[in-house]
């Protein structure tokens, strides 16, 4: 009995007989048209149509991409802190490391109406924000915090306004939908191939 382990399997292959290529059927269109699904060049990012658009999709991206932004924005001021400021740099490790073990820990304690409903994450999270800004001011790298946040917060905020979402929807073309900020997805279902 021979062993198949880790050996993939194909189906058989069966071959149609096909036109040539460059023949077309009776309504001047050519057999590959209809089997080939259409390519569509799809961009995450357009302008807003009006300002409330824009501050809408602000809101939307700021508590989407929170995690991200942030991520940004210390690797910028890490980035700056390596050269001069050591301890400054450590203490921001440190902060990093306390702000790390306490969002592990209330994945590691789902049910914790202490961790969840008492206390705030919002809370625990700013106070830590904070807590590293008068660290950094204190060990005088309050002058490279302002600088990553005056380089790094413009950036933030144009990728804010500029993205359309992951689930690329774009607002749609009449007046009242994007008066009231609406989305719609970009590829119309009902032409999507099954």
């Amino acid at each position: 009995m021979a062993s198949n382990h880790g050996v993939i399997q194909r189906p058989g292959i069966v071959s149609t007989p096909t036109k040539p290529a460059d023949s077309e059927d009776s309504i001047g269109k050519k057999p590959y048209d209809s089997e080939r699904p259409e390519f569509k060049l799809v961009c995450p990012f357009s302008i807003p149509s009006s300002p409330e658009a824009a501050s809408l999709r602000i809101i939307k991206n700021l508590g989407h991409f929170a995690l991200h932004y942030t991520h940004f924005v210390w690797i910028v001021l890490f980035i700056t802190l390596i050269p001069v400021r050591k301890v400054s740099l450590i203490y921001l490790v440190i902060m990093t490391y306390v702000a790390s073990l306490y969002l592990l820990l209330l994945r590691a304690l789902p049910s914790s109406y202490l961790l969840h409903k008492v206390i705030s994450k919002n809370i625990v999270l700013g106070l830590i924000v904070i807590a590293t800004m008068v660290e950094l001011i204190v060990t005088e790298a309050g002058l490279h915090l302002v600088i990553t946040l005056a380089a790094t917060i413009p950036i933030v905020l144009v990728h804010a306004v500029l993205w359309v979402r992951e689930d690329f929807c774009v607002e749609d073309g009449t007046a009242a939908a994007a008066a009231a900020g609406d989305l719609v997805p970009l590829a119309d279902e009902s032409t999507a191939m099954v």
